[in-house]
């Protein structure tokens, strides 16, 4: 599998787009994910992305995007964000990447107002057309699992059971190791999304609350974690992809993102993941 770096990890610690894709290659990255809003950069950031990830020959791998208005009570809110995930989707085609990472949120007022059954009914019906449209682009959506008490899919099972329900081959699921801990997701139920996993995120964390740390900094055992995503036999081209949220020390990015590479790449040669 590659090993990459969702590049959020430089554009919060205020460096810029060109900067951080030369340090991901510097560092020793395989490939890149890119947190960048459609609707929210220009064509000279659409273009200096794609030509510093091309100059580093760094390949794109998946585009994050938070939509929690897919799920939202409102029509007009739920259209435009169809809209907005349509707009990913396109922009990862225009960058040649594999799949745009999709964050579908939370139930609202907790679950007392709105039936929890309608946002999850709205979710899978957008979800089934957004497919769709990934499908005719030869993209993949990646489902984040979320570790959140009231978000949609917030264990394996919710997750499976949304797959399901959705129905299309190009919605798949990400999973991420600390969110599986912090959710109480065994690593042997990895192997109940068989066949439909798309993605991978790593970070460490406490075991109590998100915290997006290079691994070695927190408590998850990932051995068991990686060895359960050996075991599905992903393609060669998976990617396991860093994610550095917040850095405690801006001005000390690179080291930080250094330290989580190693930590990284040692887990994953040991798991066989990575030659």
């Amino acid at each position: 599998m590659r090993l990459g770096l969702i590049n959020s990890a430089w554009v919060q610690a205020g460096r810029g787009t060109a900067f951080g894709v030369r340090k991901t290659k510097e560092i020793g990255f395989d490939c890149i994910d890119v947190f960048a809003d459609p609707l929210d950069i220009d064509a000279r950031e659409r273009r200096l992305i794609r030509d510093e990830c091309a100059r580093a020959d760094l390949p794109i791998v998946s585009l994050p995007c938070v939509a929690a208005g897919l799920i939202d009570f409102n029509p007009s809110v739920q259209r435009f964000h169809v809209d907005r995930v349509r707009d990913y989707l396109d922009f990862a085609y225009e960058l040649e990447a594999r799949n745009v990472l999709l964050v579908l949120g939370e139930y609202i007022w907790q679950q007392e107002v709105i039936p929890p059954a309608e946002q999850w009914a709205a979710g899978v019906r957008h979800l089934q057309t957004l497919g769709d449209h990934a499908a005719s682009l030869g993209l993949e959506i990646a489902l984040e699992l979320e570790p959140f008490k009231l978000s949609l899919l917030n264990d394996v099972g919710s997750m499976s059971r949304f797959l399901i329900d959705v129905d299309r081959p190009s919605v798949k699921a990400n999973l991420d190791i600390s969110h599986l801990v912090l959710s109480h997701q065994s690593a042997k139920l990895i192997e109940t999304l068989r066949g439909r996993v798309a993605h991978v995120h790593i970070s460490d964390c406490d075991g109590k609350v998100h915290g997006d740390l290079p691994p070695g900094r927190g408590v998850v055992d990932f051995a068991p974690y990686l060895d359960a995503i050996r075991d599905l036999g992903l393609d060669d081209d998976a990617t396991v992809s860093i994610e550095l949220e917040y850095s405690p020390d801006p001005e000390r990015i690179v080291e930080w993102v250094e330290e989580a590479y190693t930590a990284t790449a040692d887990l994953m040669r040991a798991a066989g993941l990575r030659s």
